[in-house]
C-alpha cells in the first residue's frame, strides 16, 4: 500500500507561517494535492496538533502527530509520536525550557493556537523559533523519554540541519531516516539512511503534491513510525 505524504508542515502557530495555515485549511489543500497522509509539526511546540488530527479524522486523512524541535547547536529534528495528545505533552515541555525570549507578532509573526473550527483560542508568548537549552544528543534522549522518534530534519539545507551545523552525524545517535531536500547536493554519505522528502511548508501552496510516497502494508499510525524508526 502506497501512503503519498508530506510529513512537515507548519501551521499557523509557527512565527513564520501564513496566518492561514490552520487547521481545515491544511488538511483540506492536502485532500486536495491527493495525499494520504500529513504531520503538523511546528517549532518547538504542538499546541494545534490535536485540533489537526480531528480535523484530519473526519476527513479521512491519515495524521502522524509531530513537531520540529531546535537543539542548542540550532539543528532542527522533527518529531513523530503515535498520539496526539503525547505530541502536546512534549511539546509543552520544550515550550517550558525556551528562553524568554518573546514573540515580536509584527516582526516575527503571530502564534496562533486554534481550534477544530481554525478559530484563535489563544496565543503563545514565547518566541518558538528560539534554540531549546538541549544539545543533539540531549535532545535525542528527551524525545526517547517521552515516547517519541527523531528524524532529522532538511539534512542537506545550509543552515538549521545536522551536516550544516554539526558537519557530521555524531556516531553515537541512531537513526533509521533522514529529511532531504531534493535537488540541493549532499556532501556526506547517506546510504545507509532512509530518505523522506517533505515540503517544510510555511503556506498552503507549499504543501506537497502527490509525488512521493510511503510504502506500508497497514495504513495505520503505528506502521509508519515502523517504516520511519524502528
Amino acid at each position: 500500500m502506497l501512503l503519498y505524504y508530506d510529513l512537515h508542515i507548519h501551521s499557523a502557530l509557527s512565527p513564520c507561517a501564513d496566518d492561514d495555515m490552520t487547521p481545515n485549511n491544511i488538511v483540506n489543500m492536502a485532500k486536495l494535492k491527493g495525499l494520504d497522509l500529513i504531520t503538523v509539526s511546528d517549532h518547538n511546540c504542538a499546541r494545534n496538533v490535536e485540533a489537526a488530527a480531528r480535523v484530519a479524522a473526519d476527513a479521512g486523512l491519515l495524521f502522524l502527530p509531530g513537531l520540529e524541535m531546535t537543539t542548542s547547536e540550532e539543528v532542527h529534528v522533527l518529531v513523530f509520536f503515535e498520539e496526539a495528545r503525547a505530541a502536546r505533552e512534549f511539546g509543552d515541555k520544550l515550550y517550558a525550557e525556551l528562553p524568554d525570549i518573546r514573540n515580536q507578532p509584527d516582526f516575527f509573526g503571530n502564534q496562533f493556537i486554534l481550534n477544530e473550527k481554525d478559530e484563535v483560542v489563544g496565543t503563545l508568548d514565547k518566541l518558538l523559533i528560539s534554540a531549546l537549552p538541549y544539545d543533539i544528543d540531549e535532545s535525542c534522549a528527551l524525545v526517547r523519554e517521552y515516547g517519541g522518534y527523531a528524524v532529522p530534519a532538511h539534512i542537506n539545507k545550509g543552515a538549521n540541519s545536522v551536516l550544516a551545523n554539526l558537519g557530521f552525524f555524531p556516531p553515537q545517535l541512531f537513526f533509521k531516516t533522514v529529511e532531504t531536500v531534493p535537488g540541493l547536493a549532499i556532501e556526506s554519505d547517506i546510504s545507509r539512511f532512509e530518505q523522506i522528502h517533505s515540503s517544510d511548508a510555511h503556506n498552503l501552496w507549499q504543501i506537497a503534491e502527490r509525488e512521493r510516497a510511503l510504502e506500508v502494508e497497514i495504513a495505520n499510525v503505528r506502521t509508519i513510525l515502523q517504516k520511519l524508526c524502528d
